[in-house]
């Protein structure tokens, strides 16, 4: 017993020192005073030596296999109830598509603004999740491609005045060639090597957008981007309304045709170069096509979403494009569940919207957004929603295509 106490005191006087600077000390710099704000200081000792305990004890043996039980069950609830149970999953879909229809007659343009780019970052997460989840290949430079579509589009509205409808397919179509530009070079590279070229490749193209100044404007960046014509002539909140549906029509055909990919052959051959890249080319898979084809994806739904973030914000920098939006796209993948089409979209969703809904906590929303993630890391390390595999099995062919499959194994 007295060493459980020391543990925890140790804990509690290193989470002490460590929120010290963040929780105690508060500058005003109007008056040019300190105040020292002990009682939080108090407060997070207290906390943490209980917390320690209550640590502990969710780490031993019956307390784990409990969780792990838990976990089991939840799982099988939510897959068979709500994911492979039509009855069910059909009525909650439908009543989402419906929510999200009316979501700009029932809250402020505010809202709606920061919803659109909730929405933009599912597309980008479901074409990482190409690349991360269902290829298995750590790209920490996706945001090179975002960029890529981004200043497509405004570079060719600035100088030739290209309508959006006109540069939205370029922005893909270049995305996806840079895509394969940064696949060419990496097709021997694996893990942290990957990581770490991609990287690099990811800063390269910042730092030419800020140096080139005669192609890009530099860290000006360049302004007075037309928004996207629908036709008709829309006010401002019109437009930010027309907009939003837009990007949500882009989700849906983003999760259609990622959810046919997933269960088509080239989806299947994304899963086997993630679980074993030597296995997967001794079975006669081509390597270089189907990692090309991983980047050249992914890669194309981030342009497409650079063109209408351009169109979305008529104003685009260096600044939007730095490794923390690449890191934060990763998060979205690792946190909903990586090679999972339902945890990235509510992956996205958590992690693009709590953070604006923490407003209210002024200082302490980033503390407790970042307390909340490592949580997730620790708890749920697999994500959210978990990626099922498909499994094939008698009883859930048809009576045909268990008569094909005999008749070809006798033949």
């Amino acid at each position: 017993m007295f060493s459980e106490i020391k543990k925890s005191v140790l804990v509690s006087v290193w989470f002490m020192f460590l929120t010290f600077p963040i929780m105690v000390i508060k500058v005003n710099t109007i008056e040019n005073t300190i105040i020292w704000r002990w009682e939080n200081l108090v407060l997070i000792g207290v906390g943490s030596f209980f917390l320690s305990f209550l640590w502990r004890f969710m780490h031993n043996k019956k307390a784990t296999k409990r969780r792990q039980d838990y976990k089991d069950a939840l799982s099988k609830l939510f897959y068979d109830n709500l994911i492979e149970n039509k009855k069910v999953f059909i009525p909650i879909v439908a009543a989402l598509i419906i929510f999200i229809l009316l979501f700009p007659k029932l809250f402020s343009t505010y809202q709606v603004t920061i919803m659109t780019t909730a929405l933009i970052y599912v597309v980008l997460g479901l074409g990482l999740n190409v690349v991360v989840g269902f290829a298995g290949l750590l790209d920490l430079g996706y945001v090179a491609f975002y960029a890529v579509g981004a200043y497509t589009y405004a570079l060719l509205n600035f100088s030739y005045d290209i309508s959006f409808w006109i540069a939205l397919p370029l922005a893909g179509i270049l995305g996806a060639l840079a895509g394969i530009l940064l696949g060419f070079p990496v097709l021997r590279l694996r893990g942290d090597y990957l990581a770490i070229v991609t990287l690099g490749f990811g800063e390269i193209i910042r730092l030419v957008l800020e140096n080139w100044g005669e192609f890009t404007h530099g860290p000006s960046g360049v302004a007075g981007i037309d928004r996207p014509n629908f036709g008709f002539d829309l006010s401002i909140v019109g437009s930010i309304n027309a907009i939003y549906y837009f990007v949500f029509f882009f989700v849906l055909v983003t999760i259609f045709f990622t959810n046919r990919l997933q269960n088509s052959r080239i989806g299947r051959a994304w899963v086997a170069l993630r679980e074993d890249e030597i296995a997967c080319q001794a079975m006669g898979v081509d390597k270089t096509k189907t990692k090309l084809s991983a980047f050249a994806f992914g890669a194309t739904w981030a342009g497409f979403m650079g063109a209408v973030f351009a169109a979305k914000t008529t104003f685009i920098n260096p600044a939007s494009f730095t490794f923390l939006e690449s890191a934060i796209i990763l998060s979205i993948v690792v946190l909903g569940g990586m090679g999972s089409i339902p945890g990235v979209i509510l992956g996205a969703l958590i992690l693009i919207l709590l953070p604006e809904y923490l407003r209210a906590f002024s200082e302490y929303r980033m503390l407790i957004f970042g307390g909340s993630m490592v949580l997730m890391m620790v708890f749920r390390p697999q994500g959210l929603i978990k990626s099922k595999r498909r499994q094939y099995n008698l009883e859930s062919m048809s009576k045909k295509e268990l008569e094909e499959r005999q008749n070809a194994a006798s033949s």
